[in-house]
């Protein structure tokens, strides 16, 4: 009587590293199919002629492989995508570079002739102060306003102090009060500077700014 030697249907751990990758510098998709159609075969090779592969685990580690193929070929072409939609959004806003803009802050530097600002309404105010304090918090100036409408709009300080002197050159923040029928309501301060260049870098495009800042496209309330 001949004696059948059966081997198993799993393989070895080196063969496993070997199809797996672990000696390969591939990381492409075709690089995975190659590893699975190898290891495939070679459990196809080795397998108990007693107890051979069952067609329908076969069929569903194609499937598998066809899934996982798919998805990362998305995963590339999307990349592509926003790669190549970055790339236009900073030749767009290279059309910026020389124009001011309104951006989120509440910095208000002078030389001697004051500063421009801004704000930013969301749903408008019945009364707006702007209040101009200098590096120890003390207050030099308040601004009362008046009733707003929504929205963001430039705003300019000419540079006075309360008492009618030439504030002294440097840099000085604002605070701001609004209020709808006594209740206060949100608004927010916005820095006026000109676009430098603009920059291109993982987190997206950013403009760099006169002001030292760097800030997204979408940060711009307004463009001059």
């Amino acid at each position: 009587m001949t004696t059948v030697q059966t081997t198993s249907n799993t393989p070895s751990q080196a063969l496993l590293d070997s199809v797996n990758g672990k000696t390969s510098s591939k990381s492409t998709v075709d690089a995975a199919q190659d590893r699975f159609m190898t290891l495939l075969i070679t459990q196809m090779k080795n397998q108990d002629p007693l107890n051979p592969m069952d067609n329908a685990q076969v069929t569903s580690q194609m499937a598998q492989l066809s899934t996982v193929t798919g998805i990362n070929k998305l995963n590339d072409t999307v990349e592509s995508l926003m790669s190549n939609m970055q790339s236009g959004q900073s030749y767009q806003a290279a059309n910026m570079i020389g124009h001011s803009v309104l951006v989120p802050g509440t910095a208000l530097p002078t030389t001697g002739t004051g500063s421009y600002f801004g704000v930013d309404l969301p749903i408008g105010a019945d009364k707006l102060s702007v209040v101009i304090k200098d590096s120890a918090g003390s207050t030099i100036r308040t601004l009362n306003l008046g009733a707003q409408e929504a929205g963001s709009f430039p705003l300019k300080w000419d540079g006075l102090a309360e008492d009618g002197t030439v504030a002294t050159t440097g840099v000085y923040k604002f605070e701001l009060s609004a209020t709808i029928a006594g209740q206060p309501v949100v608004a927010e301060g916005l820095n006026y500077a000109e676009v430098m260049s603009v920059s291109n870098n993982t987190s997206g495009v950013k403009l760099n700014l006169s002001n030292l800042t760097s800030v997204s496209t979408s940060d711009v309330k307004e463009i001059f």
